[in-house]
This record gives structure tokens, C-alpha cells and sequence, in this order.
């Protein structure tokens, strides 16, 4: 398992419930510059349309050696391969209050498909989020004395 790019953002402002691997519809054009990683999750979403989860707000730069005819939109909405109970798991958590579904990090496998981990969040309030980066210190010092 190779990571490309992990969303850190979302680990930061959210409370993750619950994790689903999913694979993800890509066109042609945008298969080397995800390999090459020149991806971002950062700004991404997802969200579920008509019994389909699609990802939003994901950035795929186009590839600089293709031609202008074979370019993708960067921005583009793309959709997430999941079966019919994660969907229905997912469409539960998301309307009850509060929960959002969030790219957590995408990945290539050992046989070359690419996945996206996508979480199932609540939102975090700001002491927590205090909280979180005065664990992190406590961790990292913790780290620093014992190596």
C-alpha cells in the first residue's frame, strides 16, 4: 500500500466514526498524475446522489504531456465504488445530526488500484480541538525524551 495523499485537515477537524475503502471511477488522463501524486484531498467532500457516493472538491492536476483535447477538469466529480450497505450505512450517519462524509487518504494497492479511505465524521468543537494538539505535544515530548 502506497499513500499518496492524506487529508491531516480532516483528522484535525473531525471526530472519525467510522472508515470505508472505496475505489473511485477515474478517466484515463488522470490516472498518471494520481500516481505521480499531484492529487489533493484537502479541500474534498462526499456526499450521496440517487444511491451513488460521489466525491467533490478533490484537485487532479492535469498531466503536462497530454494534449488539450484529452484533459480532465480538475475539480470534477468523481464516484466512489461501494456496495449497497455501505451506502445505506452511510446515508443513515449522515442524516442523522451533525456527521459528514470526509476523504481521509488515498492510496494504490499492491496490484496497482487506486482507493480512497473515506470517513464517516462528526464535527469538532474547539475546545476539542485544543485538547487534541495538547496531546499531540504531550506525545511528541514523550517522543524526544525517550529515543
Amino acid at each position: 500500500m502506497n499513500k499518496l495523499s492524506v487529508n491531516k485537515k480532516a483528522y484535525y477537524d473531525y471526530n472519525v466514526i467510522d472508515n470505508y475503502t472505496a475505489g473511485i471511477q477515474l478517466i484515463g488522463s488522470e490516472i498518471k498524475p494520481i500516481k505521480n501524486g499531484n492529487v489533493s484531498i484537502k479541500e474534498g467532500y462526499c456526499y450521496i446522489r440517487n444511491g451513488e457516493v460521489l466525491v467533490k472538491g478533490m484537485h487532479v492536476s492535469p498531466n503536462d504531456k497530454s494534449n488539450k483535447y484529452d484533459a480532465h477538469d480538475p475539480y470534477r466529480e468523481r464516484k466512489l465504488l461501494l456496495n449497497k450497505k455501505e451506502i445505506d450505512k452511510l446515508n443513515k450517519g449522515v442524516e442523522s445530526k451533525g456527521m459528514t462524509i470526509i476523504p481521509l487518504n488515498l492510496f494504490i494497492t499492491n496490484t496497482g488500484l487506486i482507493k480512497l479511505t473515506i470517513g464517516l465524521c462528526s464535527g469538532k468543537k474547539n475546545y476539542d480541538k485544543r485538547e487534541s494538539i495538547k496531546t499531540k505535544d504531550i506525545q511528541r515530548d514523550l517522543d524526544r525524551r525517550f529515543k
